[in-house]
C-alpha cells in the first residue's frame, strides 16, 4: 500500500505504517494542484488540516482507499462524496481527547484564579491582592454541549472537583458516571460555565447566539476549545459587556482559517476580537488545547492503530472459523428478558444501577475493533410478549454477526432450525434461529454507517 504524507507528523506514524509494509512518501510543500497530479499513485492519504480535500481531488485519486486525518475531525474533507466513493474516513480524537480536557480545565481554572493578569501586574511592579481574589469550582454546575471524546475527557478531569456536571447532545443514553445527561433547558437554568465541545457542522455553526445566551438564567463564563465557528464573537462581546457572560476561555476563534496555522492575512483586525484580547475577563490561546507532547505521538500511534485494524491482518481482526471463508459472530447485540412490570423493571435500573432509558430499554454504546461505534441493546419485554416463540424461555439473545446472508447459508446446510424470513432496516438485516435446547437467538448483521452518521458530528 503506497501512502502520501501531506502533512508533518510524529515520526512513529512513518515507522509504524512501514512496519505495516506500506511505502510511505511525504510532500509537505507542494501546491494542491501538484498532489492532485500525482494522487491517483496513491491509496492512502495523511493529512493535518493543511488544504480542503473535495470533490475534484478525490475524482483524481482513482486509486484511495482510505484518508487519515491526524486530528479530531474530518470538516476538511468532503465526507458525502468520499463514501459514495468507498474511500475510508479516520480520525483520531482518541489521540488528544485528554490534552483537550486538560487544557480547558487549566484555562477555567485560570480565569477564576486570574492567574494571566496577577502574573502581569507582578511583573510591572503591581502587588495587588483584592484586585485578584479568585472564585472555586467547588458547588458550580458545569453544562456541556456535545458529549464525544472531547467532552467526556473534560468531564472526567473535573471528577475531582465538587461540581454538578450536565450534558446536552443530538444523541441519547451517552452520560455516563462523571456527567449526567440533560435538555439544553436545564443546562440554561443551571450552568455556571458552558463548555463547547461539538463538531463543525450546520447544527454548532454560530450556535453560541445572542438568542442562546439570553435565555441561560444567570450570567456563566464560556469556555470552547472546539470549533470557532461555534460562537458568534460579536455576540460573546455584547454579552460580556451587559453582565450576561462572566468571562470567556477560548482556545478557538471564529476568525481562523481552515490550516489553523494562520488568524489574519492582514492587521485590520475586526472590533470584536480587539476587545477580547484587551479583556481581563478572557483567556485566549492560539488552538493549542489538544497539542501536547504526548498527544502529537499519541495521534500518530492512533493513526497507524486504525489503518492497521482496517486494511491489515495483525492481531486486529476475529478469529474466523477456518471451514467458514467469513466471520461470524462478533458481539453480543442485545439481551432481552421478560418481566411481570415492565415500567418498574426499568425504574429499578435506572434507580439502582444508572441505566439510561429509553421506549425500547437501554443502550450500551462501544468500539469494535475497527474503532467504530457499535451498541449492544438490553430490553425488558412484558410477560406475555409472543416475541421469544417458539422458545419457552422468558430470555433472548441477540448475536451481532458480519454477514448474514453467508451465515444463514451456512446454517442451512449444517441443517440449524431457521426461523421465517430475515427482515431489514435502516440499522441492520435480523433474522432468528433455534440452538440445540430451543432457546430463540436472533442473529443481527448492524448498519455500520447509520451507526457512523449517528456519530460523526461528535468528533
Amino acid at each position: 500500500m503506497k501512502v502520501l504524507h501531506i502533512d508533518n507528523n510524529h515520526p512513529i506514524l512513518e515507522q509504524g505504517l512501514k512496519k505495516l509494509g506500506c511505502l510511505n512518501d511525504e510532500d509537505f510543500s507542494s501546491s494542491k494542484e501538484e498532489i492532485e497530479a500525482k494522487i491517483h499513485l496513491y491509496d492512502g492519504i495523511v493529512i493535518r488540516s493543511r488544504f480542503k480535500i473535495d470533490k475534484e481531488f478525490l475524482d483524481k485519486a482513482t486509486q484511495l482507499k482510505f484518508i487519515a486525518r491526524v486530528g479530531a475531525g474530518v470538516e476538511s474533507i468532503d465526507v458525502a462524496h468520499a463514501k459514495k466513493k468507498g474511500v475510508r474516513l479516520i480520525s483520531t480524537p482518541e489521540g488528544n481527547r485528554n490534552a483537550v480536557g486538560e487544557h480547558a480545565l487549566g484555562m477555567l481554572l485560570s480565569l477564576f484564579n486570574k492567574l494571566k493578569q496577577a502574573d502581569e501586574q507582578i511583573r510591572q511592579g503591581k502587588w495587588l491582592r483584592e484586585a485578584n481574589r479568585g472564585l472555586e469550582l467547588d458547588g458550580k454546575t458545569i453544562g456541556l454541549i456535545g458529549y464525544g471524546n472531547m467532552g467526556k475527557s473534560f468531564a472526567k478531569k473535573l471528577r475531582g472537583f465538587d461540581v454538578e456536571v450536565l450534558c446536552y447532545d443530538i444523541k441519547e443514553n451517552i452520560g455516563d458516571a462523571n456527567c449526567r445527561q440533560t435538555t439544553l433547558t436545564e443546562i440554561q437554568e443551571k450552568a455556571d460555565v458552558l463548555s463547547i465541545h461539538t463538531p463543525l457542522n450546520e447544527l454548532s455553526d454560530k450556535m453560541i447566539n445572542r438568542d442562546l445566551i439570553s435565555l441561560f438564567k444567570k450570567p456563566f463564563y464560556l469556555i470552547n476549545t472546539a470549533r470557532g465557528s461555534a460562537v458568534v464573537t460579536n455576540h460573546l462581546v455584547e454579552g460580556i459587556e451587559r453582565g450576561k457572560i462572566l468571562g470567556a476561555c477560548l482556545d478557538v476563534l471564529e476568525y481562523e482559517k481552515t490550516s489553523f496555522e494562520n488568524l489574519f492575512e492582514n492587521k485590520n483586525l475586526p472590533a470584536a476580537f480587539e476587545y477580547l484580547i484587551h479583556s481581563d475577563q478572557v483567556l485566549l490561546s492560539p488552538h493549542i488545547a489538544g497539542w501536547t507532547v504526548e498527544s502529537k505521538e499519541k495521534l500518530a500511534q492512533t493513526c497507524v492503530e486504525k489503518i492497521a485494524s482496517l486494511f491489515f491482518d495483525i492481531h486486529t481482526k476475529p478469529v474466523v472459523n477456518k471451514n467458514s471463508l467469513n466471520p461470524k459472530v462478533t458481539g453480543i447485540g442485545g439481551v432481552f428478558f421478560k418481566t411481570k412490570d415492565l415500567e418498574k423493571t426499568k425504574k429499578w435500573y435506572q434507580k439502582h444501577l444508572g441505566f439510561q432509558m429509553d421506549s425500547q430499554g437501554s443502550t450500551f454504546w462501544w468500539k469494535n475493533i475497527h474503532n467504530q461505534n457499535a451498541t449492544t441493546q438490553w430490553s425488558p419485554f412484558k410477560e406475555e410478549s409472543n416475541y421469544f416463540e417458539p422458545s419457552k424461555k422468558d430470555f433472548m439473545f441477540n448475536y451481532r454477526v458480519a454477514n448474514l446472508e453467508h451465515l444463514l447459508a451456512d446454517l442451512r446446510k449444517e441443517g440449524v432450525v431457521i426461523l421465517g424470513n430475515s427482515e431489514s432496516f435502516s440499522y441492520g438485516k435480523f433474522a432468528w434461529i433455534l440452538d440445540l435446547d430451543g432457546n430463540k437467538i436472533e442473529l443481527w448483521e448492524p448498519n455500520d454507517e447509520h451507526f457512523e452518521d449517528l456519530t460523526e458530528r461528535l468528533y
